[in-house]
């Protein structure tokens, strides 16, 4: 606390893409150089004796750490105690930073992504092989209460840290540079949905299941529909009688008492007698 004290304010740099650029390759010189001095060993197996014996001097370590370790007294975390942290990152970031001279940059060959790929599962293997059984434990309706206050304490306090912004306003030009945004995106969205998805079916399999599950849905259906048909029915919409539709109606009855009636057939029964009954008439 006294070492925090006594630093000052510092000023925040930007990490520019040229700086990671520079830790990258500090990072890969280091592993080079320190994988050249390392000379040729001879592999020993691990036995289950040399396992048992690891973990016992793991457990015996942890156990005399524990007894050296005194009563201490717990001090909460104030807002300084965090800006005076976050000082000491930014000043420890700039000096490690300044220190660094000019590298070499080496380009990743295969070879050494192999490698990564390699270590990374040789060390989840070994990882995984260490670890004992574990007994699950139910989620209670207390920790999920106590995970909810933990999210909102958690979401109060990062916000009020928080500086105020300067709002600006939305220009013509930052509109209209919005919308050309918009726009590309759809055009490269429908581009790719063209040459991915149109015209291409999707085959889905017609099982057993499926069947059902349509069968099921087709009497769902049905009897949704009578169900709406039994409430609906005896029920009308009354309209508005004009002369037109008067005429219309009239019209239409007329019609159907023709067709029905055969009227239409009879007249035209009576119109070829008649027509017979004239020509008889002029040749007699």
């Amino acid at each position: 606390v006294l070492y925090k004290e006594s630093v000052g304010t510092g000023t925040p740099t930007p990490i520019t893409p040229e700086m990671e650029r520079v830790k990258r390759n500090q990072e890969i010189c280091s592993s080079v150089l320190y994988k050249e001095n390392i000379g040729k060993a001879t592999p020993t197996p691990v036995t289950p004796e040399m396992e048992r014996v690891k973990r016992n001097q793991e457990i015996i370590s942890s156990v005399l750490y524990k007894e050296n370790v005194g009563k201490v007294t717990p001090t909460p975390i104030t807002p300084e105690m965090e800006r005076v942290k976050r000082n000491q990152e930014i000043i420890s970031s700039v000096l490690y930073k300044e220190n660094l001279g000019r590298a070499t940059p080496t380009p990743i060959t295969p070879e050494m992504e192999r490698v990564k790929r390699n270590q990374e599962h040789i060390s989840s293997v070994v990882y995984k092989e260490g670890l004992g059984k574990a007994t699950p434990t139910p989620v209670t309706p207390e920790m999920e209460r106590v995970k909810r206050n933990q999210e909102h304490i958690s979401s109060v306090l990062y916000k009020e840290h928080l500086a105020k912004g300067t709002p600006t306003p939305m220009t013509p030009e930052m509109e209209r540079a919005k919308r050309n945004q918009e726009n590309i995106s759809s055009v490269l969205y429908s581009d790719s949905f063209r040459k991915q998805v149109q015209g291409k079916a999707a085959y889905v399999l017609d099982t057993p299941e499926m069947r059902r599950v349509r069968e099921t849905q087709k009497h769902i259906s049905t009897v949704k529909y009578h169900e709406d048909f039994e409430k609906s029915k005896g029920s009308f919409t009354p309209v508005v009688t004009d002369p037109i539709t008067e005429r219309v109606k009239k019209n239409m009855q007329d019609f159907s008492d023709i067709s029905y009636r055969g009227i239409q057939r009879r007249v035209v029964e009576m119109e070829r007698k008649r027509v017979d009954q004239d020509q008889e008439n002029l040749t007699g």
